[in-house]
């Protein structure tokens, strides 16, 4: 478990901010993360890697010369928000257009892929390149759409590189691809992390066993084995990598291997040289060539035990920006030229929020008390979903609800001082709730309080009818966040009832109250269902039927926040809950 920690919610930023302050000669905070202290050359493309926190030293450990030019840090195993990526990405620009590098995730995949987007809408080229290398959670021929683990450094170390010879953007992203393309690992976990603050770890490993295709989001292992030696556990690692090795002497591939041997954050150096000594003879022995092979954490999921194994397969190219000199705070090889100091001069300006009329901003003054009800069921039942997304996930769905919910909420508080209308109070919070909660969920429930705030206006006061159609706009707004359909266990199979329920009760006249009563019972039934489903998307699908007899959290919390709140409109007073 995590023992210095000042508070839970907060560690992944007091770990930051102490991090920048021991790397003061590489790192300079900005807001979102961490950017170089140094500068780089004039048209020199940026490399702007990213990802939730607890994985030290990915990824803000591998800013430098050589490496990245900056890094996005979420929270605990929870992506950056669009706003954070976009805010790195500004401050680490040289004006060569920036490549965004991380692990191929949704919730990474939603926010890098807004914030591009945006980048590129106004004129700042920006691609994206996913990082796809663990083999256990797809098959060979879906490459591209695996998870990405500890190969994450090796795709970095080559994208850095190139941009550092001073390839063009085109030629850096194909570089990065050629890695990914090229870049395989596995790993073996001997127990689970705990997140910080809490007593128990996210999954357990039976004793005398050890779990193989782990995750670094706390994850359980897709099978489990009985414990046996390093050399056995080398060379099945070896053996499962290798099934995937291209042929040789195509490509410019001749059996020269970039080598990785990485620690999940509670397994030491003696260990892992142990384990690297055997696998080293396994591959020598099969005719390969060790090229400046790396043995240490790379890539951790905080306190968890056990270790992975990277092979990347190089042709000259690779094996070039692979061996080329770089220097950061976590990975350093030959003698590399620093840069003269870069200071980032950031402007602060105030924004100017609209005033709403009279009528809309009394709305929006009696409507903060509903957005602090969902931070108030969210906090209460933060531990519930927790351990429910600790099943086949990562078990961080409560506190990024937690943390999401009441960023939110203290904003829509401070905006009340200023009189805003109901279109701005949503617009506001939504943004705040996708900020501070970061991931998939996050990503999806800003975008429904935004499109809540889309909905009404700041001119007029919403009729009861009128929030309840805003209502079911917001709802749909989760469906358009993402891929997830009905049937693939996600918030989807609850919020979707829920919006075709409100909108037929709203369509036959019946009250908001009732309306939205009605459509809560329905949403937590469809919820409950979803314990008899397996997962299709998320991080829980790489465990097949691990998650059945278990809902989704997140149609759990939704139904939970919708039951809420139905309960809040039956209990006020100066409501009319007569059908019409």
């Amino acid at each position: 478990m995590t023992y210095l920690v000042n508070s839970p919610k907060e560690f992944a930023t007091d770990s930051l901010k102490g991090m920048v302050l021991a790397n003061g000669r590489y790192l300079q905070a900005v807001h979102g993360g961490v950017v170089r202290s140094t500068s780089s050359p004039d048209g020199e493309v940026s490399v702007v890697v990213g990802g939730g926190s607890g994985h030290y030293p990915a990824f803000a450990g591998w800013v430098g010369p050589g490496l990245a030019h900056g890094s996005v840090c979420g929270n605990i195993f929870a992506s950056p928000s669009a706003s954070q990526v976009r805010s790195v990405v500004e401050q680490a620009d040289n004006g060569g257009g920036t490549l965004l590098l991380f692990g191929n995730y949704a919730g990474d995949v939603l926010h890098f892929g807004a914030a591009a987007k945006s980048l590129n809408d106004d004129g700042i080229d920006t691609r994206i390149v996913l990082i796809s290398d663990d083999i256990a959670s797809n098959t060979p021929d879906k490459h591209d759409d695996r998870r990405g683990i500890a190969g994450d450094i090796m795709v970095v170390k080559v994208a850095g590189a190139a941009a550092a010879a001073g390839l063009d953007l085109d030629n850096v992203e194909r570089v990065a691809r050629k890695a990914n393309s090229s870049t395989r690992t596995l790993g073996v976990a001997f127990t689970g992390c705990t997140l910080p603050g809490s007593a128990e770890p996210l999954f357990a490993v039976p004793q005398g066993h050890y779990a193989l295709g782990l995750g670094i989001h706390g994850e359980p292992g897709i099978t489990t084995h009985p414990m046996t030696s390093a050399k056995e556990i080398g060379d099945l690692l070896v053996d499962r990598l290798l099934a995937e090795e291209p042929k040789r002497n195509e490509a410019g591939y001749r059996g020269r291997v970039a080598v990785l041997v990485n620690g999940l954050g509670a397994t030491k150096y003696e260990e892992l040289f142990v384990l690297f000594g055997s696998i080293a003879e396994t591959l020598e022995e099969n005719g390969f060539t060790l090229v400046n092979p790396v043995v240490g954490e790379q890539v951790t999921s905080l306190d968890m035990a056990g270790a992975s194994l990277t092979l990347m397969f190089l042709d000259d190219e690779l094996e070039e920006y692979w061996l080329a000199p770089a220097d950061s705070p976590a990975f350093k090889l030959g003698a590399i030229k620093q840069g003269a100091a870069r200071r980032v001069v950031i402007e602060t300006k105030s924004k100017e929020l609209p005033v709403g009329s009279p009528e809309s901003a009394a709305q929006a003054a009696k409507a903060v008390s509903f957005v602090e009800l969902l931070a108030t069921v969210s906090a209460e039942k933060e531990d519930e979903l927790g351990n429910l997304d600790s099943i086949a996930g990562d078990g961080d769905h409560g506190q990024g609800m937690s943390l999401g919910s009441a960023a939110a909420a203290r904003v829509a508080r401070e905006l009340v001082a200023h009189k805003v209308g109901m279109h701005t109070l949503f617009a506001e919070a939504g943004a705040a709730w996708a900020e501070g909660a970061g991931g998939t969920s996050g990503a999806a429930w800003g975008a429904a309080v935004t499109a809540m705030g889309q909905a009404l206006s700041d001119e007029r006061a919403a009729t009861d009818e009128e929030i309840g159609r805003a209502s079911v706009s917001a709802v749909r707004a989760f469906s358009n966040v993402g891929t997830a359909v009905p049937g693939d266990k996600t918030m989807i199979d609850a919020t979707h009832p829920f919006a075709e329920e409100l909108e037929a009760r709203l369509d036959r006249g019946d009250d908001l109250a009732s309306a939205w009563c009605a459509a809560a019972a329905v949403a937590m039934e469809a919820a409950e269902a979803t314990a008899k489903m397996i997962a299709r998307k998320g991080r829980a699908r790489t465990h097949g039927a691990a998650s059945i007899g278990t809902p989704d959290p997140g149609a759990t919390s939704f139904s939970m926040l919708m039951t809420a709140v139905g309960e809040a409109l039956l209990s006020d007073p100066s409501a009319d809950h007569q059908t019409r």
